[in-house]
């Protein structure tokens, strides 16, 4: 069932996507392009994603020590 689905999603993108590109294609060429599509883009949005975790991860522990040394500067000194 989640593969038609995923079918179903494929060429829906692919439709979309042939018709902004303006490029006449047959039904099996248009899924195809969807799916691939939603592949390479689904990977990319995985790594960026993953990426930006360890950065948004990074920037956070950096505004928490900030935070910190202001309250310890602030009410401990």
């Amino acid at each position: 069932m989640i593969v038609l689905f995923y079918l179903i999603i494929g060429a829906a993108a692919g439709f979309v996507a042939t018709r902004i590109m303006r490029l006449e294609t047959d039904i099996l060429t248009t899924v195809g392009i969807g799916v691939l599509g939603a592949l390479l883009g689904g990977l990319l949005l995985r790594f960026l994603i993953a990426v930006g975790t360890v950065a948004f991860g990074f920037i956070g522990a950096v505004l928490g020590a900030l935070v910190l040394i202001w309250a310890w500067n602030a009410f401990v000194k």
